[in-house]
């Protein structure tokens, strides 16, 4: 019997591959008063959390609000902040999609293609705005206003397919009113969402993530439209309810009920 040959694994990503953190030209340290300011904003989110690493999340919303995207000075500010290693940061900035690895235009237009809004007509809204655009998933345009993205289920599926603004909705989008969607955005021209407060920009957005007051007219006014408030109605014309709670089980009252 022969001894079989070893395969030797080469982890991590390729140092072609988009999205790096870490890459030619990207900011690595943050001059002494932008770091003032970035620190007297972290210590107003991390005096929220009884330990200090909860706060790991809104603080990279907060670099990102800085870069547009996840940098090194980003995640060493992180580390400093709450006493981790880079790696510990990093591990988290890589793990969720919201945060960004790479420069983010004004406007992060996300399309939805998981299957329902896949099957309404989520994949043809896609490639037609990255022809239009002339730019491929998670790239930007020359004049830095519009990000194409696709992006995971967003909770919507009653209102598919689905396009997302900064994280503010547009639902039962088509190809043709996705495209107008993105030529007003970079037209300069007052984009209004289906629902849900007026947009801002990418950045500030990232800052109200991180849980700075969102002063934005209707932010959270939002109440369910009729797709969502359907099956309820239906429900109700019905006379249906949910079954009632099981009660329970009596307690053995003898070892040999045991």
């Amino acid at each position: 019997m022969t001894t079989p040959e070893p395969v030797f694994l080469q982890l991590g990503p390729k140092p072609d591959e988009k999205g790096l953190i870490v890459r030619e030209g990207v900011r690595t340290t943050y001059p002494d008063e932008v770091r003032e300011r970035l620190t007297q904003d972290a210590d107003h989110i991390i005096a929220r959390y009884p330990q200090a690493r909860s706060a790991l999340l809104p603080l990279l919303h907060l670099v990102q609000a800085e870069d547009g995207c996840i940098t090194p000075a980003g995640v060493d500010f992180c580390a400093d902040q709450l006493q981790l290693t880079g790696a510990e940061v990093t591990a988290v900035a890589t793990f969720y999609s919201m945060y960004r690895r790479t420069p983010t235009g004004d406007y992060h237009v996300g399309v939805c293609t998981n299957t329902l809004c896949a099957v309404m007509g989520g994949d043809a809204i896609f490639a037609e705005l990255k022809k239009h655009l002339g730019i491929g998933n998670g790239e930007t345009t020359a004049d830095g206003t519009v990000t194409l993205e696709h992006i995971e289920c967003n909770a919507a599926c009653d209102f598919a397919p689905v396009v997302m603004v900064n994280w503010e909705f547009f639902d039962n989008q088509t190809p043709e009113s996705a495209t107008r969607i993105v030529d007003d955005l970079r037209a300069g021209k007052q984009v209004t969402p289906t629902r849900g407060a007026p947009l801002c920009t990418f950045r500030e957005t990232a800052r109200i993530l991180a849980g700075f007051p969102d002063e934005r007219p209707g932010a959270i006014a939002t109440e369910p439209g009729d797709a969502t408030l359907a099956g309820l109605r239906i429900a109700q014309e019905r006379g249906m309810h949910a079954p009632p709670a099981p009660t329970a089980a009596a307690e053995p009252t003898s070892e040999k009920e045991a």
